[in-house]
């Protein structure tokens, strides 16, 4: 069974940084394309940053190109999201995923829970 565990969210500043978690288990994890996405309330969901690890592949929404970085830790299981510059804009309840393709939302089957993110 695909679990993700999102984890690192919270409150912070306009300018401050943050860096999610997402640890996996249940599946192959350095062949998976990992992504996150966030949703914040009435607004769709949006893609935000992807890597596909073996073809060291990442993809990024011009909304956050520059001030975040996805990483994966094959070792450790886990994805990260270092967001940096944080803008009001940028809060949204943010999910971890896998298995889909670049930032289309609809090719992803499995996600986290979801872990919070605020700016002010």
């Amino acid at each position: 069974e695909v679990q993700l565990v999102e984890s690192g969210g919270g409150s912070v500043q306009d300018g401050g940084s943050l860096r999610l978690s997402c640890s996996a288990s249940g599946f192959n994890f350095t062949t998976r394309c990992m992504g996150w996405f966030r949703q914040a309330p009435g607004k769709d969901q949006e893609g935000v940053a992807a890597i596909w690890s073996p073809y060291a592949r990442t993809y990024y929404a011009d909304s956050v190109r520059g001030r975040f970085t996805i990483s994966v830790d094959d070792a450790k299981r886990t994805a990260y999201l270092q967001m940096n510059s944080l803008k009001p804009e940028d809060t949204a309840m943010y999910y971890c995923t896998t298995g889909g393709i670049r930032l289309r939302v609809d090719t992803y089957r499995n996600w986290g829970q979801g872990t919070q993110v605020t700016v002010s």
